[in-house]
């Protein structure tokens, strides 16, 4: 689910310091640890899946199997976790502090976002893995310098507009043609995302012992579908999993 949407309105109503909210947020985030493990593996595992194998994580491997894509994989993902805790940790709190040290907030702000952007980009040239991976470490590298408050503060005005534009951009892609098209399967994922995410939650918090209250209040948090869902769907398209 998207994290974004369920903190704003979790955030209306004063329950991310609840709780209940504290549970939705863990929850979302361990979505996010999720799906991004799937976008790692899924290039990976697409010809298990009726796709085409991975051309980045070595078509001309020697034996052409499974298990040396998933092998080359894991040691381009262990080399880019490697990297980005060992050098990131410490160049990354040193170039924000050289930074801060100027006095400019302005170059502050851009310093975090040349970072941000950079270590993305980086890590999808140099170790073959998704963008949206090497913005989540970039994200993590940044909210655990000592300058980590003072980057979320200065560059929450662009966060809100990068936000805005982002929906924006998804709803741009919405076919309205497709609810007429393919009714049944519109119908089906709308079940499946408001009402059977919903039930599937509810009925997991309360076998936790969670209050009733709690409980319907994570169900409403889920009952919803995030970004990342996207991003796994386009890549299902690119790699013939999934229609495009």
């Amino acid at each position: 689910a998207s994290t974004v949407v369920l903190l704003r309105a979790l955030e209306d109503r004063r329950l991310v310091e609840t709780r209940r909210g504290r549970i939705a947020v863990g929850w979302l985030i361990v979505e996010d640890i999720a799906t991004v493990l799937a976008l790692v593996l899924l290039p990976a595992l697409a010809p298990l899946l009726g796709g085409e194998a991975q051309a980045v994580a070595g078509a001309d491997a020697p034996s052409g199997s499974i298990g040396w894509v998933l092998l080359v994989t894991f040691f381009k993902l262990g080399a880019f976790v490697a990297f980005m805790l060992v050098v990131g940790r410490r160049v990354v709190p040193w170039i924000l502090e050289r930074v801060a040290g100027t006095g400019s907030r302005e170059l502050f702000t851009l310093a975090v976002l040349a970072i941000a952007m950079g270590l993305a980009f980086g890590s999808t040239a140099l170790f073959d893995v998704s963008f949206a991976l090497g913005a989540f470490f970039a994200g993590m590298l940044l909210a655990e310098s000592e300058f980590g408050h003072k980057a979320a503060q200065d560059s929450l005005p662009l966060r809100d507009a990068f936000a805005v534009l982002f929906f924006v951009a998804v709803g741009m892609l919405f076919d309205p043609t497709v609810i007429i098209e393919h009714p049944q399967e519109v119908i089906g994922t709308v079940l499946i995302i408001v009402v059977g995410k919903s039930l599937a939650a509810w009925g997991i918090v309360r076998a936790f012992g969670h209050p009733e209250e709690t409980a319907r209040t994570i169900a409403v948090s889920l009952a919803q579908i995030g970004e990342f869902s996207f991003i796994l769907a386009a890549l299902g398209a690119s790699l013939e999993i999934l229609p495009p």
